[in-house]
């Protein structure tokens, strides 16, 4: 290992966790707090470069005031033995992009817990003013437990400091999941993190990606004027409702997007909890391709030797026995016979009439009286 072992008498290196082509990230022991954190180190070809090593304080500057339960945690940021480094709380599990290429594409209400959960994390950071500007699967850590985090702020952007009119010959992200905005070198908006998240979603439903370049340059011009294949062709049990939600997100003008990571929560968030999922054989859960809200197609469990039969039934509140052969209409439930009247209101609506109209004589003798 050419790392030090211990940097800043604190930090203990432990294994290498990742690697990319700025920085390598460990798993290290805070021998202060006696715990587990994640050390992410600037390689040292870099750390002469002045624009990048402010690059990699940004990103620390960026996070260590975003406190949430999907974003990773910055610690600590500091310089020894020649190295910047950047401490990190330390996540178990794996990147979205690794667990893809193990396991394939989600199924839908795994995908929509898993972008619904994102959105919460980089949603979270609009709010406070800063545009993550890198979303893509290597930057969500999943947990074993099924949490998602939002982590590497390494090129994120504060609200404040952008000007609508900028533009610039260095474009940063990575080409497979930037808007065409930041393709074109404009100016990013909280809508271009919203892009990056559709790009995402089309990902983990269909394992494969809305466009394909052999160059940076390819990719960045089909981003700004190729239309995305339809996601239904490689997954086609993704509902039409999901499909609208995913072209949206990929509009090439911001102004046609969700306005922000927030605003296509709340979508995803109402489409999981208006549709329902049926749990096939396998124990895994998915939407019917036509089902959107009344309706959901159920697989029957059957012996090898015979065919599956799907089953549709209407999503209503009410169940009929397994014993029934057919769903009771909901007006034979709350039907009511119309001759079966209410005496008691009819009584004392009655008693009411009869002690009003008694004060009548009163209200009478009383004025003459005084007249």
């Amino acid at each position: 290992m050419s790392d030090p072992t211990i940097l800043a008498s604190r930090y203990q290196l432990g294994e290498l966790l990742g690697s990319g082509g700025m920085a390598v990230v460990y798993r290290a022991r805070d021998l202060t707090l006696e715990r587990n954190v994640a050390l992410k180190i600037l390689r040292k070809d870099f750390t002469s470069d002045h624009a990048l090593r402010e690059s990699f304080h940004q990103e620390a500057k960026a996070a260590a005031n975003l406190t949430h339960p999907n974003i990773v945690t910055i610690h600590d940021f500091g310089f020894d033995s020649g190295r910047i480094f950047i401490v990190m709380e330390y996540v178990p599990g794996d990147h979205l992009k690794n667990i893809l290429s193990k396991h394939g594409a989600y199924q839908i209400s795994e995908a929509l817990d898993l972008i619904s959960q994102a959105c919460a994390g980089v949603g979270y950071a609009h709010r406070t003013g800063v545009i993550h500007c890198d979303i893509k699967p290597h930057n969500l850590l999943i947990t074993p437990e099924g949490q998602l985090k939002v982590a590497d702020f390494g090129i994120a952007r504060a609200l404040a400091s952008i000007v609508p009119s900028e533009k610039t010959e260095v474009i940063w992200g990575s080409p497979q999941y930037f808007s065409p905005e930041q393709a074109a070198g404009i100016s990013p908006s909280p809508a271009s993190d919203v892009y990056s998240l559709g790009v995402v979603l089309y990902e983990i439903l269909t394992n494969q990606l809305p466009f394909k370049g052999n160059s940076p340059q390819e990719l960045a011009r089909l981003h700004r004027q190729a239309l995305p294949i339809s996601p239904r062709q490689f997954n086609p049990t993704i509902p039409p409702k999901l499909e609208g939600i995913i072209h949206r997100s990929l509009a090439k003008e911001p102004s046609n997007r969700y306005r922000s990571a927030n605003q296509l929560g709340e979508v995803i968030n109402q489409l999981r909890d208006s549709e329902i999922i049926s749990r096939k054989r396998e124990g895994r859960l998915t939407i019917s391709e036509d089902t959107v809200i009344s309706n959901v197609t159920y697989s029957s469990t059957l012996p090898p030797s015979q065919p599956e039969v799907p089953i549709t039934v209407k999503a209503t509140h009410e169940f009929a026995s397994e014993a029934s052969p057919e769903r009771a209409a909901p007006s034979t439930i709350y039907s009511k016979d119309p001759l079966d009247l209410d005496w008691i209101t009819i009584a004392l609506g009655l008693l009411t009439i009869v002690a009003v109209g008694g004060l009548i004589p009163l209200f009478l003798w009383v004025y003459y009286l005084y007249r």
